[in-house]
């Protein structure tokens, strides 16, 4: 789907469906062409009207990009990645890429599937004239900062996750928190992996001088750069954190095993002499000592005060 927004130096915000609006902008315009679920002859018709460079609509072709920025003469080339997750599940995150082609006076945006930083973006600026009319490159910056923004929260259910874990690890720890431990680490590499190389983009955004980017929009990229500063380091401080909670499962699950194993030994100990005893005076022989029922009855207590004798000395030791 094509899509193209028009504000002029005056006037409502105009919105056009299909490809005839999707050319330059006029003296004074400001345009913002939206193409989704791009095709290669609408790629074309971009690549005709503003002569993009083709290695550019290849990279729209194939969204396996990057996140990256490249000068191309007049206008620039960005690819930002946001996350989505198609179920409620936070190890479900799968990345989101949107490619930008930003130059005087337009912006352009492709992606493959919905985004809802852009569609929110869309809609303000459809109904507040003063926002697009505010460059080009501005419009830029509200998506990058909806996407960026929406990323902390994505850290903050990540975070209650790893709570929810450790909680469960400290209380009564089960073979599943394993599973989710090892999940949640993916997912954070998998961001970490795309928000590097993002942070740098937006580094460059801020420091850049280029002809379709103000020095005043240069600053709210700057803000962008320090949010993802933020959520590297936060994404590496819940990497840390899903070290220890790791290294606490396997010690409360190995103190648990040497708690059994104590049990048991105890147990063993316990039934050690009383197999003797009975072993000894269960043989088959004829004069057997104690053989009177008087003494008899002495060898069946001492079967009783024998364990009871060991274990009260295992609890004076503090061996359970």
């Amino acid at each position: 789907m094509l899509r193209t927004m028009i504000v002029g130096p005056d006037g409502p915000v105009r919105v056009e469906d299909g490809d005839a609006a999707a050319q330059p902008p006029a003296e004074g315009e400001i345009r913002w062409i939206d193409l989704s679920q791009q095709d290669d002859s609408q790629l074309a018709t971009l690549q005709q009207r503003f002569g993009f460079h083709p290695l550019t609509i290849e990279d729209c072709l194939h969204f396996d990009q990057r996140p990256k920025l490249e000068e191309y003469g007049n206008y620039l080339f960005v690819v930002v990645h946001g996350f989505f997750s198609a179920t409620n599940d936070i190890c479900d995150l799968q990345p989101l890429e949107l490619h930008a082609f930003l130059g005087k006076g337009y912006l352009v945006t492709v992606h493959q599937s919905d985004i809802d930083a852009l569609a929110k973006v869309w809609t303000r600026a459809a109904g507040d004239a003063t926002l697009p009319r505010r460059g080009a490159d501005y419009l830029l910056y509200l998506i990058v900062d909806a996407t960026v923004d929406a990323d902390f929260v994505l850290l903050d259910s990540i975070s209650d996750a790893l709570d929810e874990i450790e909680e469960t690890i400290v209380t009564r720890p089960v073979a599943s928190d394993l599973s989710r431990i090892f999940s949640l680490r993916r997912t954070l590499v998998m961001m970490r992996k795309v928000l590097s190389p993002e942070r740098d983009v937006f580094a460059l955004l801020a420091k850049r001088g280029h002809e379709a980017l103000s020095e005043k929009t240069s600053l709210y990229f700057r803000d962008v750069y320090d949010h993802l500063v933020r959520i590297y380091e936060s994404i590496d401080t819940s990497r840390d954190l899903l070290g220890n909670a790791l290294e606490a499962h396997r010690s409360i699950l190995a103190q648990r095993t040497n708690d059994v194993m104590k049990q048991l030994t105890i147990l063993s100990a316990v039934f050690l002499p009383l197999t003797f005893v009975t072993g000894f005076f269960g043989q088959n022989f004829e004069a057997m000592p104690f053989k009177s029922v008087p003494l008899m009855w002495g060898v069946i207590a001492s079967c009783a005060a024998i364990p009871l004798a060991m274990l009260a000395w295992f609890w004076y030791r503090k061996w359970f």
